[in-house]
This record gives structure tokens, C-alpha cells and sequence, in this order.
């Protein structure tokens, strides 16, 4: 049997969760069913590489250099012509693409290969009329006219990831293109409900629920590791360390846990306690100097980009997520597998992550326990802050949120699971359309 082969393409392998996911799917895909090619292009300067990851999974990605984060009509051109050249070289059955640019140029380019394929592949009955809209994979069975689009959202990105005037054209283009788009991939269930909203999408059966798949297998073992990170920090064994992992990006709102910071240490707690923000990105000066404005600085630590994260979740005693909006934090599924609780911020698709309420109550409303964590308002540092301390008055309790999320985690966010669930998209997509 013929392998489905499918063209991946991202804008960037900068460190997150849609290049974790892109390059796995690459690694994991069965290799006798399917061929699968990775386009990415270049990272940003303030921004994380992990083409290591490809490397580690022998994943080698077709480079696109003018293939960015920015926008630049010359580089968009120029990125978009290489990658409508690719695809005729390549002749893929699927395009799936990640991310906004790479969604919007990778879709562009095949919707042109389909209008201009009949072209070059005429069908027997219609010699030199191209079909603008797909009617099936071609004129007599078996015979192939076009590409698949599959595009996947990794988030809720209808909000404070751009600003107004960029959010509007944003929602504009992704309306169209969404009609030409065969398969909506999303990985939370609220992301249907909104993509539906803003898209004006009148059918759910566009849509596919397909949840993040991971290596969680490093943060089952993390007991192994314990002390490293703490050693390395200079900080004592007892210490209680919090910490908050990702890039530092407007959306990610580290300055609400700097602000949590100075509250906790004003109110005079436990002195012992200290605060690490892992990551790097375009904000790193202005957060520094955030801290140093606010008088913190002797209780933040930054610490840049890590590989070796199994290290980090293994000495910190509780873990936080601020952002002002999120799809499937990956922070959060790493901190779950490494049994860790979590204090996150109610947006997007987060509180999917939570099974049920705790029967136990924190005294201050907004602070909503769960059996693996705790939900704040979003920009809420006061109840960030009542979050933290009643964790660390209860220590029993934050182990045994630790230990549920650890349970709960497991089969649901495997990479095994995902790929498997990819899989049969991939197929019933293909089978749909002979």
C-alpha cells in the first residue's frame, strides 16, 4: 500500500509547546504508513531553540529561512513561493500546518497547488477546465487531484497574543482560509466553542479534538534528580522552591508573579521561600528590571532556557502559570507527570487540564481547589499569593494534588495516544476523499 505522505510546516522550532508537538508527530508517525517531512523556519534572537529536540529524535526539518516569526512582505513572498515549490516537488496528500504565519502561508501555497493541479493533472472528462473546489481525490478511483489542509490551533489566539488592529486581520484571514481548510485540528474542547464564535464555522464536523501528546517518561523518574537544581542554585535542600516555567512573552504575564512576589514577601512569610522564573525571551530586561524596582531581587532567580527540565521539577515544590491566555500548557503536563501542584491562572483551555473540584475549600473565594491543583483569576496576584500560602500551609494536601495529577496525566497526554489519534485522522481524511 502507498504511504500518506504529509508536509508539516511550522514557523519556527522556538522552544514551546508547538514545536514539541510538531517534531514528535514527525519522530512518532508509523513509518510504513505514512512519510512525513518537517518545515520550519528560522528562530528569533531572544528566542529558545529546540532544534535539539529534532536532533535527539532524528528528525531532520526542510529549512525555510525567510520562514519566521515576523512579518516581512518580502521574506512572506519569497517563504510562500518556496514552500508552493516544495509542494510540487513533494506532492504531499496532506499539508498540516502549526502556528498563525505558517498556517496562513502553508494553506495559501495549497490552495493554489489545488487550483493549479488540474492544470498539470488533467482529468480525463474535464481536459483543461481547473476545479476551484475539491470534488473528491480525483476523476476515476485512485487517481489523486490535489492536497489535503489540516491546520491545528495551539491555543485560544483570539486574544492578547496581538494587538487589536493584528487580532482583526488575524481573525479575517483565518475566516477564509478556514473554508478551504479539510480538517481544524484543536487540542482543548473550549477551542472549538471559540474558534466556531470568531470563525463563524457552522458545522463542528470540521473540527478534530486531538489532544497534546508528550515524552512524559523523564518526569516519572524525577525523584532521581532530586537536589541537582537546588545544588546548582546554591540554595539550601529545605529551601521551598516556586517556580514558573516558558518564554518571556507579553502573553505569559510574569510580571503578575513578580507582583505575587513583593506581596508575599511584604507580608512577612516564611523568608525561606524562594521564587525561580526558567525561560528566556524579549522581556527579560524589562523583568529584571521589574524585580530590581520592586525590591525582590534577592528572591527571584532567573535562569534562562533549560534542557534539563526533569532536574527543575524535581526541586521545585510548586509550580505556577500566569499567562493571560493558553490552549494546552505544556508547563502544566510536565508539572502534573512530574507530580507537582500546580497554581494556574483560569484561561483558555487550562481549566480542561483540571478533572474535578476538591471537597476541601481555601477560605478566599477565588481561590478554586482542585483534586491537582489550584484556578486563580487571571491578573490576580492577591489570590496567586493565597494560592502559594495555603499549598505551603498544607503540605499533605499538595501532595496529594501531586499524586492525582501524576495519575490523571499519564494516558491522557502520551505520545503513543497521539500519534495513533493522528494517525487515524490522517486515514479516515484520505479514505473520505477517494
Amino acid at each position: 500500500m502507498k504511504k500518506i505522505k504529509v508536509l508539516r510546516i511550522i514557523a519556527r522550532l522556538n522552544i514551546g509547546g508547538p514545536a514539541v508537538h510538531s517534531i514528535l508527530l514527525s519522530r512518532h508517525l508509523n513509518n510504513d504508513k505514512f512519510d512525513s517531512l518537517l518545515v520550519t523556519g528560522l528562530i528569533g534572537k531572544s528566542e529558545g531553540d529546540m532544534m535539539y529536540l529534532a536532533e535527539k529524535n532524528n528528525v531532520k526539518p526542510i529549512l525555510i529561512k525567510e520562514l519566521g516569526r515576523e512579518i516581512s512582505w518580502k521574506d512572506d513572498i519569497i517563504a510562500f513561493y518556496k514552500i508552493l515549490r516544495l509542494i510540487i516537488k513533494e506532492k504531499p496528500d496532506i499539508i498540516h500546518t502549526h502556528t498563525a504565519k505558517a498556517g496562513t502561508l502553508g494553506r495559501m501555497a495549497g490552495i493554489i497547488y489545488n487550483i493549479l493541479y488540474p492544470l498539470f493533472h488533467p482529468p480525463l472528462d474535464l481536459p483543461f477546465i481547473p476545479s476551484f473546489r475539491r470534488r473528491g481525490r480525483g476523476g476515476r478511483k485512485g487517481e489523486r487531484r490535489g492536497v489535503l489542509l489540516v491546520h491545528t490551533f495551539h491555543g485560544h489566539v483570539f486574544h492578547s497574543y496581538f494587538k487589536t488592529f493584528k487580532t482583526r486581520l488575524f481573525i479575517f484571514i483565518e475566516s477564509v482560509l478556514a473554508r478551504f481548510t479539510n480538517r481544524i485540528v484543536v487540542i482543548s474542547e473550549r477551542q472549538i466553542r471559540e474558534i466556531s464564535d470568531k470563525l463563524n464555522i457552522k458545522s463542528n464536523n470540521k473540527f478534530e479534538l486531538i489532544p497534546l501528546g508528550l515524552n512524559l517518561s523523564p518526569f516519572y523518574e524525577i525523584e532521581k534528580n532530586k537536589g541537582t537544581f537546588k545544588k546548582e542554585l546554591n540554595l539550601d535542600t529545605n529551601a521551598k522552591l516556586i517556580g514558573i516555567i516558558g518564554r518571556l512573552v507579553p502573553v505569559k504575564n510574569h510580571r503578575m508573579f513578580l507582583d505575587a512576589v513583593k506581596i508575599y514577601k511584604e507580608r512577612g512569610d516564611d523568608r525561606s521561600v524562594k521564587f525561580v522564573i526558567i525561560g528566556d525571551g524579549e522581556l527579560r530586561e524589562e523583568l529584571v528590571n521589574y524585580s530590581i524596582k520592586a525590591d525582590i531581587t534577592e528572591d527571584v532567580i532567573f535562569t534562562g532556557w533549560r534542557k534539563d527540565l526533569e532536574n527543575v521539577y524535581s526541586d521545585l515544590d510548586i509550580v505556577v502559570m500566569t499567562s493571560l491566555n493558553e490552549g494546552t500548557p505544556v508547563s502544566i503536563i510536565e508539572a502534573f507527570a512530574s507530580g507537582k501542584p500546580v497554581i494556574a491562572a483560569d484561561v483558555g483551555g487550562v481549566r480542561d487540564l483540571f478533572t474535578e473540584k476538591s471537597e476541601v475549600r481555601s477560605q478566599k473565594s477565588e481561590v478554586r481547589l482542585y483534586c491537582e491543583g489550584i484556578l486563580i483569576n487571571s491578573n490576580d496576584s492577591d489570590s496567586l499569593v493565597e494560592g502559594i500560602r495555603f499549598l505551603l500551609n498544607n503540605p499533605e494536601m499538595a501532595r496529594d494534588m501531586g499524586r492525582m495529577g501524576r495519575i490523571v496525566i499519564k494516558e491522557r497526554f502520551d505520545i503513543g495516544r497521539l500519534a495513533r489519534d493522528m494517525e487515524g485522522m490522517y486515514e479516515k481524511l484520505i479514505s473520505n476523499e477517494q
